[in-house]
């Protein structure tokens, strides 16, 4: 079982949030809301956490490929649901760029094992109702 602990740390709403390994992050919500910037948005790092997630994935999978990766960003985008009280996440893209000594079919391979198979974050929003997309952009 893993343990996180979260404590309020900054006026009403911000938020501190540790992991078993004292690692941290800050969340807040707007200042519309309540919130002082803090901190990130709660479902804006249920975002991160999916590129970090697929991020590894894919690492690792190019790595026992002996792929040489010299760049790799991402740049996710979302959209809510509107319409419903709490209001998950309707559509999620994911542009994955890479640059180095990459063969294509590797590298699409990859993204496309670790979106639909291997990351537990990817599935999660999934079986959620999230409509996931990504592209890949090698070389670009």
């Amino acid at each position: 079982m893993i343990e996180i602990n979260v404590n309020r740390v900054e006026g009403d709403c911000g938020f501190e949030a540790t992991d078993a390994n004292g690692h941290t992050i800050k969340m807040d919500t707007s200042p519309e809301t309540g919130g002082v910037n803090f901190g990130v948005r709660p479902m804006q790092v249920l975002l991160m956490g999916l590129g970090g997630c697929s991020g590894i994935d894919i690492v690792m999978i190019l790595k026992k490929q002996r792929q040489v990766v010299d760049h790799f960003s991402m740049k996710i985008e979302g959209e809510r649901q509107q319409g419903k009280e709490a209001t998950p996440w309707k559509n999620v893209k994911i542009v994955f760029d890479l640059k180095g000594n990459i063969d294509e079919e590797k590298a699409f391979r990859a993204c496309e094992l670790s979106m639909n198979k291997y990351c537990s974050v990817a599935e999660t929003l999934r079986l959620g109702g999230t409509n996931l997309t990504w592209e890949l952009k090698l070389n670009k």
